[in-house]
């Protein structure tokens, strides 16, 4: 019965070891009026994973949080309810209580300088003029995290770049955007499992 005991040592270590923590956020503006916009992508994003695996948003602290177990790894989505503009005290509040390293979180952001579903996943960067990135910086005093930027494009006139961003997607772009969401799916998922380097080289450009 040694064989036994040595499993049943072995599972039971295995049980206590804690699972391995991933901080997903999706940046966005809180409100229905926002829901459809294109500066809610982060938020569409884990909403679609969450309707995927069926699990749902609490309201919680600075946000809406659902818990993903994948794989021994726990993948907390975070929608924070602080607006675009105050993110950073979201995101700095659940990093810590959750005592979860900077390389372990995932921002998911719209960028205006990609082509409209065109996917760039960084280990680090700047804010790129993103006022939700940009208050992320300031607060974590670091550039250095990995973020997901979902190009939403630049097709608007001078000085109509807000209403651009705060406008709803056309219909062209809504035919594309379950198959672009999908993808953003399997990168969310990629990331804790496979790990950042391997989700970059599959995923980028894709």
């Amino acid at each position: 019965m040694n064989w036994f005991l040595t499993l049943f040592k072995k599972n039971k270590q295995e049980d206590t070891i804690p699972m391995k923590k991933f901080l997903i956020v999706g940046l966005g503006n809180i409100g229905s009026e926002y829901a459809n916009t294109r500066h809610n992508i982060g938020f569409k994003v884990l909403d679609y994973i969450a309707n995927q695996e069926g699990i749902s948003f609490q309201t919680v602290k600075l946000g809406e949080v659902a818990e993903l177990k994948i794989k021994g790894r726990t993948l907390l989505l975070l929608k924070p309810n602080t607006y675009m503009n105050l993110s950073g005290k979201a995101v700095k509040y659940w990093l810590e209580k959750e005592n979860i390293e900077k390389e372990n979180m995932l921002v998911i952001t719209d960028d205006l300088n990609l082509a409209f579903g065109a996917i760039r996943i960084k280990t680090k960067g700047s804010d790129g003029g993103h006022n939700g990135l940009k208050n992320i910086q300031l607060l974590l005093n670091s550039t250095e995290y990995p973020r997901f930027r979902f190009g939403i494009s630049d097709a608007f006139n001078k000085g109509q770049q807000v209403n651009y961003v705060l406008g709803e997607w056309d219909a062209k772009e809504k035919e594309k955007l379950k198959e672009r969401l999908e993808i953003s799916s399997e990168i969310v998922k990629s990331f804790a499992l496979a790990g950042l380097n391997n989700t970059m080289n599959t995923y980028n450009g894709k």
